[in-house]
């Protein structure tokens, strides 16, 4: 009991708690003159009503959504590009460096050589819902490591075939030679691969998971 003495007259208020107050809240704090700060004003000046504050979507939950993307939106395929250390990824990295632009559609993975990257490796890409795959090493004759270049030509004639028999179209994997000094020729190839990827359009074989 509170006893308040105002202008010679004696008032009793009853304490009273702030429903609003035991509640945890977990939500962004609302700024000055929206409807909620207001309902805080007016439960402050001595009314009882209570207002119950709109409640907004979780903001981890609307940014998940703007980044899923519409309808509407158009496809882009998701391209895995195994590049050779010592040119195909310098001649990547000679595109960027010179502004030279390309399609972002391919995820870069760096090499010691493209004799290193094992037909099993492009299988499990496209398997788990890569929309196409690249490799790129040195010229013939100038490899790093002297044979491997032939080497990957070997295995990947031989993994057309494999391709050809699980029923993949020959677009999908594509192999290249780019030398450290060819950044314009990367940007030209990744350019080509990215358009022969998106007119096959998604792929239907060997597939097990779809990236999200």
């Amino acid at each position: 009991m509170l006893n308040v003495e105002h202008s010679g007259r004696q008032h009793t208020h009853h304490a009273t708690k702030d429903p609003r107050l035991s509640k945890t809240c977990r939500c962004v704090a609302e700024p000055h003159g929206t409807p909620a700060a207001k309902a805080g004003a007016a439960g402050t000046s001595g009314t009882e009503e209570q207002v119950q504050a709109p409640s907004t979507p979780s903001r981890c939950k609307t940014e998940f959504q703007s980044e899923g993307g519409g309808a509407g939106q158009a496809w882009e395929p998701k391209i895995v590009a195994f590049l050779c250390n010592w040119c195909s990824y310098a001649g990547a990295d000679l595109a960027g460096t010179s502004r030279i632009q390309y399609p972002p559609n391919v995820r870069i993975i760096r090499v010691p050589c493209s004799g290193r990257v094992d037909p099993l490796l492009i299988l499990k890409c496209l398997q788990r819902g890569a929309d196409g795959v690249l490799v790129s090493g040195c010229h013939p004759g100038d490899c790093h490591y002297i044979a491997g270049n032939y080497l990957a030509r070997r295995k990947f004639a031989l993994l057309a075939d494999l391709l050809d028999f699980f029923g993949i179209e020959k677009g999908r994997v594509h192999f290249s030679w780019v030398s450290a000094a060819e950044g314009e020729k990367f940007a030209d190839v990744v350019k080509r691969v990215t358009e022969s990827v998106k007119a096959l359009g998604k792929p239907t074989r060997l597939v097990k998971e779809r990236q999200k």
